[in-house]
């Protein structure tokens, strides 16, 4: 896998201080996305061990919250090897650290199906939440929160997978499950 950016102290891609880390290659190809270079699976640089070793180095501060995952697209399947063995060595070393992903896909009819790999259920499995849907441009709306369009839902992983249907996650003030 090839990572376009990597970005530290965000405050845009999810709440509080948090990593964020662009992934290359997506097959959406969402007309009007913000991040279109990172559609070719070969942009960017190589993610490599030294790479991760650098992202858990910037998830050290406390003031740090999580990472974020965005792209091009984390849940290609030819992106899950690496994402999912970054998500395994980031949640024994920090446990409590948070994790956004955003998706083109969708939480229910990709993910939960299994059509996109066997790894995606361990990778669900560290995320607290997720922000699915493509882009459309005919719903931006700029003013919502961590959202490019108004068809993208912003889920509580946790309480989706516990409960078996999508929970919305709506704490924008950041005091509640998987806040801290």
């Amino acid at each position: 896998m090839n990572y376009a950016e990597i970005k530290n102290c965000d405050i845009a891609n999810g709440p509080g201080v948090r990593v964020s880390l662009f992934v290359s290659g997506c097959t959406h190809r969402c007309k009007g996305c913000f991040n279109e270079i990172a559609w070719d699976f070969g942009y960017g640089k190589p993610f490599t061990q030294e790479t991760v070793d650098m992202l858990l180095k910037m998830l050290e501060p406390d003031h740090i919250k999580g990472i974020t995952l965005l792209g091009g697209e984390p849940f290609e399947p030819q992106n899950q090897p690496a994402v999912v063995d970054f998500l395994r060595q980031m949640k024994t070393k920090y446990p409590d650290k948070t994790v956004w992903a955003f998706s083109g896909y969708l939480f229910d009819k990709d993910m939960l199906s299994g059509r996109l790999g066997e790894l995606t259920k361990e990778f669900l499995s560290y995320v607290d939440v997720l922000v699915d849907g493509p882009f459309v441009e005919a719903k931006k709306n700029l003013s919502l929160r961590f959202r490019g369009s108004s068809n993208q839902r912003i889920i509580d992983v946790p309480a989706s997978l516990q409960t078996g249907e999508i929970v919305l996650w709506e704490d924008w003030q950041g005091h509640g499950k998987g806040m801290k």
